[in-house]
């Protein structure tokens, strides 16, 4: 009887689990999975959102391939985004980390405005204060013309335009200098003492202390901070005006999956270009990863 009466009450307890979970397991199949799955197959049709998808295999991928050079170039100007972005807003965060580190007073006060350009970050309304600030007659330009600069015609030249984007990723340092404050606050101060002990100055603490125990959240940030550069939309399209121009140089690589999808009406195109944009996450993230037993150091590892 007790095995019985446990064996049920075992049931309900999983019974309600599952239905805890229901919510989250519901929103995957249908906002996740059955989307991906879909993407899958439309990237093997020619499809325009106005009829029927009609199978052309991998028609689509061998264009994107060999037969489209805006593809190619939207892919240069990605990476270009990206390995200049990405190390851009890591600096800046780490900067900003250390400097409220050291802070006592006010710290959560300072913390909270240094963290509000990540929380309205992706909104439209910063892309256009950015457009603005950077405008001919923008504060940009005023302030290099009361410095004795000519004005820069930033929107006028392809890698100014694309600039403006990676500065805008810079100033949104706010996600992981919250995640490199946490990570200095996790280093035992006995280090610093010891090494204050033996005559080390700050820039030999830094080197010696604080990077090697950082490089777990620096590895952690890298791959977050790679993977939202790669999938950069909002910007490059107030800027550019939704075009990726002047002359393609802010055609970043969703931008231009977004014209073939909804400008163009190439769905099943831009299907294969979501994926392929996919395999070159993955592909990033696994090299990051790889390389990361030469320059991540654990402190388990007792080394």
């Amino acid at each position: 009887m007790l095995g019985k009466k446990k064996k049920v009450g075992s049931r309900t307890d999983n019974l309600t689990g599952y239905l805890f979970i229901s919510p989250f397991i519901i929103g995957f199949l249908i906002l996740t999975l059955f989307p991906m799955i879909s993407t899958l197959y439309l990237s093997f049709t020619d499809y325009s959102m106005l009829g029927n998808p009609g199978w052309i295999g991998l028609a689509n991928y061998q264009q994107m391939l060999t037969a489209d050079d805006k593809y190619w170039h939207s892919v240069s100007v990605t990476f270009y985004y990206v390995c200049a972005s990405v190390p851009v807003r890591l600096l800046s965060a780490l900067i900003i980390a250390i400097l409220l580190n050291q802070i006592l007073g006010l710290a959560g006060l300072f913390r909270s405005v240094l963290y509000l350009p990540s929380v309205i970050g992706g909104s439209v309304a910063v892309s256009v204060m950015w457009k603005q600030l950077f405008g001919s007659t923008g504060a940009i330009n005023s302030i290099l013309t009361h410095l004795g600069i000519p004005a820069i015609s930033w929107f006028g030249h392809p890698a100014a335009a694309l600039w403006t984007l990676i500065l805008l990723a810079g100033w949104q340092f706010g996600s992981p200098m919250l995640i490199f404050l946490s990570g200095l606050k996790n280093i035992p101060q006995e280090f610093y003492e010891a090494a204050s002990v033996d005559g080390a100055n700050a820039v030999q603490k830094f080197l010696k202390i604080t990077l090697p125990l950082l490089t777990p959240i620096i590895l952690f940030n890298l791959v977050m901070q790679i993977i939202q550069a790669f999938l950069a939309f909002t910007p490059s399209y107030i800027i550019s005006n939704g075009v990726g121009g002047p002359l393609d140089g802010t055609l970043l690589y969703v931008l231009y999956m977004f014209r073939n999808a909804f400008e163009f009406f190439r769905m099943g195109y831009a299907s294969a270009m979501a994926w392929m944009m996919l395999l070159l996450i993955g592909l990033f993230t696994a090299l990051v990863f790889k390389s990361s037993s030469y320059w991540v150091h654990y402190e388990t590892e007792g080394e």
